[in-house]
Formats: C-alpha cells, sequence, structure tokens
C-alpha cells in the first residue's frame, strides 16, 4: 500500500496459538521507505521476506538496495524474518540497546517470554550492527528518521518521526481498544503516548498493528489509547482490591476478573495480559 511516494505500507497476516491450542489470526505491518538509500521498518514474522521482498521487486528496486532494517523492538511478530533479509540483503540492522540482547538471542527471549508458537514466529537471531538511542537521526538521503525511545510496550520500544513526509511511525506503543493489551509498564506507555501527541503536524500515524491514520485522526487514535490504559488501570485496581498485597495475588485470577469486567474476548485470560495487568499494581496515573 503507496502511503506517500516514500513510504509504502505491507500487512503481513500471521496467526497465533492461544493458550488453548486455538488458532487466531493476526497481522502487523512494516514499511518500506524509499529514501537514496532504503529502509524497512520491522521485518514481520518468519518467512515474510517472500513478501516483503517480492513488494520490493515490484515497485522496480532489488533486494541489495535495502541498507538497514530497523526493528522497533524485540518481540517475535517484528523481528521474525529479520535474519533472513540481512542474510539476503545485506543490510545492517538497528535497534535500541535496551532490545539488542532479545535480538541477538531468541532463546533467551523464548525462555524469560514464552510466547505460543514462539518458534514459529522468529526464524532466529540476528546481529544488531547500530544501537539507537532517543534523538539519534537514521539518514536516508533526501529522508531522515528522528527515534524517539517510547517504552512502555518494551523497554526498548522506539517510534520513529519522519518530518519531511510529517509520518510518525508508532510500532506498537499506542494500543487499540478493545484488542489484546500488551505492555511492560502502563505509565511508561502513557507517557509515551503523552510525547507523541506533542509532535506537532503529524500528517500520517503509521502503526504496526492497527490501519494507517491521516490528519486528525492520528490524534484521536492516541487519546483513545490512553483512555484504554485508563480503563485497565482502574478496572485492575477494582480486581485487586481485597486479593492482598501485590506479592500474595495470582496474576491469572486477576486478568480473568479484568477481562471479564471489560468484556474482552477470553483468550485475553493470557500470561502476558496478566503480566500487562500487573504493572498496575505498581505505579499510579492521573487522569
Amino acid at each position: 500500500m503507496k502511503i506517500t511516494d516514500h513510504i509504502h505500507a505491507l500487512k503481513i497476516p500471521f496467526q497465533i496459538t492461544d493458550p488453548s491450542g486455538q488458532k487466531l489470526p493476526r497481522f502487523v505491518y512494516c514499511y518500506l521507505i524509499y529514501g537514496k538509500k532504503i529502509a524497512l521498518i520491522d521485518s514481520a514474522v518468519a518467512s515474510s521476506e517472500n513478501l516483503i521482498l517480492g513488494y520490493l521487486n515490484e515497485t522496480g528496486h532489488g533486494t541489495e538496495e535495502i541498507s538497514t532494517v530497523i526493528l522497533t523492538h524485540s518481540h517475535p511478530d517484528h523481528i521474525g524474518a529479520a535474519r533472513r533479509i540481512k542474510s539476503l540483503s545485506g543490510c545492517q540492522v538497528a535497534a535500541h540497546s535496551l532490545e539488542k540482547a532479545w535480538i541477538e538471542d531468541v532463546e533467551l527471549q523464548g525462555k524469560e517470554r514464552p510466547v505460543p508458537g514462539f518458534k514459529s514466529l522468529v526464524e532466529g537471531s540476528v546481529h544488531v550492527d547500530h544501537t539507537l538511542l532517543d534523538g539519534d537521526l537514521v539518514d536516508l538521503g533526501g529522508l531522515t528518521l528522528q527515534v524517539i525511545h517510547t517504552p512502555g510496550h518494551s523497554p526498548g520500544s522506539v517510534s520513529l518521526w519522519c518530518a519531511e513526509e510529517r509520518a510518525l511511525f508508532s510500532a506498537d506503543a499506542i494500543p487499540i481498544p478493545g484488542d489484546m493489551p500488551i505492555y511492560q509498564d502502563i505509565l511508561a506507555s502513557v507517557q509515551s503516548i503523552q510525547r507523541l501527541k506533542r509532535i506537532e503536524g503529524i500528517g500520517y500515524l503509521l502503526s504496526a498493528w492497527d490501519e494507517p491514520r491521516a490528519g486528525e485522526e492520528a490524534y484521536r487514535v492516541m487519546d483513545r489509547g490512553l483512555e484504554y490504559l485508563q480503563q485497565i488501570h482502574k478496572a485492575v485496581l477494582r480486581a485487586a482490591n481485597g486479593m492482598g498485597s501485590p506479592a500474595e495475588i495470582d496474576p491469572m485470577e486477576l486478568c480473568r476478573q479484568v477481562v471479564a469486567e471489560m468484556g474482552l474476548p477470553l483468550h485475553m485470560t493470557n500470561p502476558l495480559v496478566a503480566r500487562s495487568f500487573m504493572s498496575s499494581l505498581a505505579t499510579r496515573l492521573t487522569s
């Protein structure tokens, strides 16, 4: 999908397995940016290189023209095909320093953050050639990407701002109401979204797990994401009342109660969502 002359979005379908073994359809967006150099933002899941490189060829470019793959964070639906794309293109891989360990050692990630079907989503580990820090600039020749550290979803999550195209690549920083809430630190998530909201003149909001949004809708999406986090936070605190200290609370029982109260799908009662909800017990949010 062509967003601008220089930015193209690729919607990659895949499946995840819930704790009961049920296959759930999902998708993730990655983005090709055509400056004098070509960058790929995220690589989607394993085998996605076929779709990505096929699209690149359709637009008149060769695999070897990819200069950089920027991984917004280390989760499997973002790094899955990075190893293969790097092997085929000879490109450099860039990611935040806090995500590097899980990208370069996917076995470690699989142990520390077990996800059903993890090995089918990630082809393998890949070396990070460049570590990104907040405020870094990635020069693509005529286009520049500014790195914005947006922790919360994961410690080293980054968003990218392309001022020339007025495009904000937000990765998984902004939750979608009713969708699976996955984050490690709810307060950091709120603060990251608030920071993104302060960017003036956003023409395109390009998320990994939502359709591309244009103009004022970009800011409305961020507002809805903040409201969703506030709703979750309040529901968690209500459910936790009477369960004892945070150390005494059963995360899965807490998750079941919050999912039921908010009317979320039952498959969201899982360890990843439970861990997200537990982060509310360690922080205070203000409206």
